[in-house]
């Protein structure tokens, strides 16, 4: 990895603790008014982790469902560079996306990444092409609604990696992990990597007709 991304990574990092070490408070408007400055990075060992597992495709197409100040969207376009893909990367404020693509700029990164505002599920909708990774990081109770609108949309050998899946009591990710597990030809495993990661792969037989 060239110093310039190393460079970019470790002013993230210094982020993360800080924001770690500080009073948890929650803005007014965070989710909806554009408020929110905390970052909610899914951290360093789940950055590498998202980079060997991208690494291990061959040009993949992937997606990012919760572009935030842009931390792992860092760690998917290396791997995207290395492998001869691209990111697509999904977000609903504007200020956080011109925050992340500033950052991708500082890293080189930035022709790897193509930034995109709106809903998530209407995008993914609109999106003409087929997947070959996603990361889905967002609000918990969009975890499902993404998933029936780009499980049509995965390239077989497909590999979906859902982040804050171990969240005693939260029923939205326990919904998220039965209806990801329920559909066709998908196996998982649940790792304690950071928050906990749901790592799900698309493979159906040779002679699946896709819907």
């Amino acid at each position: 990895m060239d110093h310039q991304i190393q460079a970019v990574l470790e002013q993230y990092h210094q982020r993360i603790q800080q924001e770690r070490q500080a009073p948890r408070i929650e803005p007014k408007g965070g989710r909806d008014g554009g408020h929110d400055q905390r970052m909610r990075a899914v951290g360093p060992d789940t950055g590498q982790l998202l980079n060997l597992l991208v690494k291990s495709l061959k040009a993949p197409n992937i997606l990012e469902i919760g572009t935030s100040f842009g931390y792992s969207g860092i760690w998917l376009a290396e791997a995207a560079k290395a492998t001869g893909g691209r990111v697509t990367t999904l977000e609903m404020h504007q200020y956080k996306s011109d925050y992340a693509k500033q950052k991708a700029t500082e890293a080189g990164l930035a022709d790897y990444i193509d930034f995109q505002i709106g809903d998530a599920v209407e995008l993914i909708q609109q999106y003409e092409g087929k997947f070959d990774f996603i990361l889905l990081d967002l609000w918990k109770d969009m975890y499902v609604p993404c998933l029936d609108v780009f499980y049509p949309k995965l390239n077989p050998g497909a590999i979906v990696v859902a982040d804050n899946m171990i969240r005693p009591g939260n029923q939205e990710v326990k919904d998220y992990g039965l209806a990801v597990r329920a559909k066709a030809h998908m196996s998982g495993v649940l790792l304690p990597v950071g928050t906990g990661l749901e790592i799900s792969r698309y493979e159906p037989s040779p002679h699946y007709n896709a819907p």
